[in-house]
Parts: structure tokens; C-alpha cells; sequence
């Protein structure tokens, strides 16, 4: 499953595993009349999962694209 959105800074999304265990992205920096500029994510996960940036991530199984 794939979802692409715009999100403004102060806006959430929610991942929620079928447990009902919840992973919070929360976009804390942007500028829309700088679109060359990065976005600054905040993910809050439980303990039992690993957060990693895409390109320290070479798991098995990387399904990536």
C-alpha cells in the first residue's frame, strides 16, 4: 500500500499496526514557497520498532523501489 498527501507543519498521520500499536509522523518544518527545501519529520514510535532514515536501511526483505 502506498498514500501520498501534503501535509502542513503541525500535521499528523498515523500508521497503526492490526494491535492497534501507532507510529505518529508529524511535520514540524516546511516552506511552501521554498519547494527546493526539505520537510523535517517527527516520528513517534513505540520502543519495538526501528526508525530508520531510507538510507541506512538495508534490511532482508527491502522491498524498495
Amino acid at each position: 500500500m502506498a498514500l501520498t498527501l501534503g501535509r502542513k507543519p503541525g500535521e499528523k498521520l498515523y500508521i497503526i499496526d492490526p494491535n492497534g500499536e501507532k507510529i505518529e509522523i508529524e511535520v514540524v518544518k516546511g516552506d511552501r514557497n521554498k519547494p527546493e527545501d526539505y520537510m523535517r519529520l517527527r516520528v513517534n514510535a513505540p520502543k519495538n520498532y526501528k526508525v530508520l532514515r531510507g538510507e541506512l536501511y538495508t534490511g532482508i526483505g527491502n522491498n524498495s523501489e
